[in-house]
């Protein structure tokens, strides 16, 4: 089905041919329209057409008013002020246009005009470590905007560049040789995230005692180094088991916050290590690096250190060792050239911005990067504990990522058991895990994504405010009602008069393509986090002040049914692309 004008279009269209009737030296001037308090809409661009005509704006905006075609659309504008056209719409418009979005399963948004192919990097875990809170913005922040551009019509390439290579593999991989069964599970059945992540742990340790306390172990955990660099074998093989056990705890905690990921989204720094030489000699031979005391490096005249002197990008050390510049640089070139990308899309921390600001500017130097193709970091703060202070345990540890999750799921659990009325045990637990997990998710994409926010789990799985689990007891409260309408359907009835709050709601919904198209066009899920509460608030003034299932006529019952099913599937396509559950019952 064909996208379906929103009302903001609709009434947008019908001012350009009242300005070009009235005013036709005015060209296509635009009549900057927007949500108003004092009407449906307000549309201010009188006042600047007015100063370019050096005409009096409250008569140009009284003759463009009369310049306007008949129509059903608009019921009244106001000349206000120096020229404002404040805008009512009439509630027949409102119904026919919701009518029109309820009968697509897109509920009317369009996809993107310019669709390209969008490479996303996020979630990127560290092979032999245990996740922790930091790494949870990049995770939930980056699956958020994959679900968001997929519904535009962007083609979406997922790569988790997964910290899988460098210099602490030699002493893992040596230690292992030495122990060889450290990595061995208990038994034959399917291993679980925790076994194989505490077997990492008691590695890791274990080897690192080592290496700090033997220099002989040292020595050779080093020349081990040398040998998976050069491919060998044996080396990585051992190496290769380090990734494998690594991705079952990964795949576990990414499976606990309700996350897509695959095999072949996974391409880590070691994806990128035969292009490493090549990326190298292409940017020495353009010029775009320089030799400097051995080191190949890349210099920016904004980029200085403490003592003045340039700080340049290093692209590979002067002991012929490469950093993640060079990773980062070849990733790129693959992305662009093998992957077709047409935008990269970083989600990272934003401690990292000054490195991606550098690596960035030298694609661009070197061609990679150009007007037809565009890097963007998604930078994101940092979560802080409630003291507002960067969140650690009360032992000053890192906050370990699954027991975080563990504990919202355990407080969710108490939300709901308390007020479940006909839920089993079961249910309970499955809700749990949708209530909790998507409380987790919804504060951290209810703030600007470069914003630090606070980590509270009894202000996330509040029933009140700004939180998900108010937004999923609105979703479920709707399928309650329509449950219990028996043989009254939802249908729109264009001609039954629309209540204040009806009309609030109803313009509220006519909204969320236009939306749609603005979180994605700024990679801002806030905003459609913003969105989706607004849409619940909105619904419980409806719901307070507009009987459904007692309304005055059978006219009014089905309309009103008809405003309650499309706020529903609103809510759950909008939590759907921020990756949060909307359960039936709760």
């Amino acid at each position: 089905m064909a996208s379906v004008p929103s009302l903001a279009s609709t009434v947008q269209q019908r001012l350009a041919e009242g300005l070009s009737a009235a005013l036709p030296e005015a060209g296509s001037a635009d009549p900057l329209l927007r949500r108003s308090d004092r009407a449906d809409f307000q549309a201010n661009g009188i006042l600047a057409l007015a100063k370019q005509l050096k005409g009096n704006p409250r008569e140009l905006a009284t003759k463009v008013v009369a310049g306007i075609p008949a129509n059903d659309v608009l019921k009244e504008i106001e000349v206000s002020g120096p020229g404002f056209l404040n805008i009512t719409v009439t509630d027949e418009a409102i119904v026919r246009t919701l009518a029109a979005r309820a009968a697509d399963a897109r509920l009317g948004v369009p996809y993107a005009e310019n669709a390209g192919t969008t490479v996303i990097d996020y979630a990127q875990p560290n092979v032999a470590k245990e996740m922790h809170v930091g790494h949870l913005r990049s995770a939930v922040i980056g699956a958020a905007m994959v679900q968001i551009l997929e519904f535009t019509g962007e083609t979406v390439v997922r790569r988790h560049h997964i910290g899988d290579w460098g210099t602490q593999f030699g002493m893992l991989i040596q230690y292992l040789i030495e122990h060889p069964h450290e990595l061995d599970h208990k038994s034959d059945a399917e291993v679980s995230g925790e076994e194989a992540m505490s077997n990492l742990n008691r590695l890791y340790k274990a080897s690192r005692a080592l290496f700090d306390s033997d220099e002989e172990f040292k020595t050779r955990a080093r020349a081990r180094v040398v040998d998976l660099q050069a491919g060998d074998e044996q080396t990585r093989a051992l190496w290769q088991r380090f990734v494998d056990e690594s991705k079952i705890y990964f795949y576990s905690v990414f499976d606990k916050l309700d996350m897509d990921i695959n095999d072949p989204d996974v391409v880590g720094e070691s994806g990128y290590n035969d292009m490493l030489v090549e990326t190298c000699r292409i940017l020495e031979e353009s010029g775009v690096a320089v030799r400097s005391n051995g080191a190949l490096c890349v210099f920016f005249d904004d980029v200085k250190g403490p003592d003045g002197n340039p700080t340049p990008l290093i692209v590979q050390k002067s002991d012929g060792g490469f950093g993640y510049a060079a990773t980062d640089l070849s990733a790129i070139r693959d992305r662009v050239q093998n992957l077709k990308a047409s935008t990269l899309l970083y989600v990272v921390d934003a401690r990292q911005s000054l490195h991606f600001k550098m690596v960035f500017e030298t694609a661009r130097r070197a061609g990679w990067l150009n007007d037809e193709v565009k890097a963007v970091q998604l930078a994101f703060g940092t979560v802080l504990g409630k003291d507002g202070k960067p969140f650690k345990t009360r032992e000053g540890e890192t906050v370990r990522l699954v027991d975080l999750l563990d504990e919202a799921i355990d407080r969710a659990a108490s939300v709901v058991r308390e007020k479940a009325q006909d839920l089993t045990e079961d249910e309970i637990t499955e809700r749990a895990a949708q209530v909790g997990i998507g409380a987790v998710k919804y504060a951290d994409l209810s703030t600007s994504a470069a914003r630090d926010y606070k980590f509270d789990l009894d202000q996330m799985v509040s029933l009140n405010g700004d939180t998900s689990v108010y937004l999923q007891y609105a979703y479920a409260r709707i399928q309650s009602i329509l449950r219990k309408a028996g043989e009254a359907k939802p249908a729109a009835h264009p001609e039954v008069a629309l209540a204040p709050a009806e009309r609030a709601l109803g313009l509220h919904l006519d909204g969320f393509g236009e939306l749609i198209a603005e979180t994605a066009a700024e990679y801002a899920p806030h905003k459609l986090a913003a969105y989706l509460y607004q849409l619940a608030s909105q619904y419980t003034t409806f719901y307070s002040e507009c009987p459904v299932l007692k309304a005055d006529t059978p006219e009014q019952v089905e309309n009103r049914l008809f405003l309650c099913e499309l706020t529903a599937r609103t809510l759950h396509q909008g939590m759907a692309l921020l990756g949060i559950r909307t359960p039936e019952r709760l």
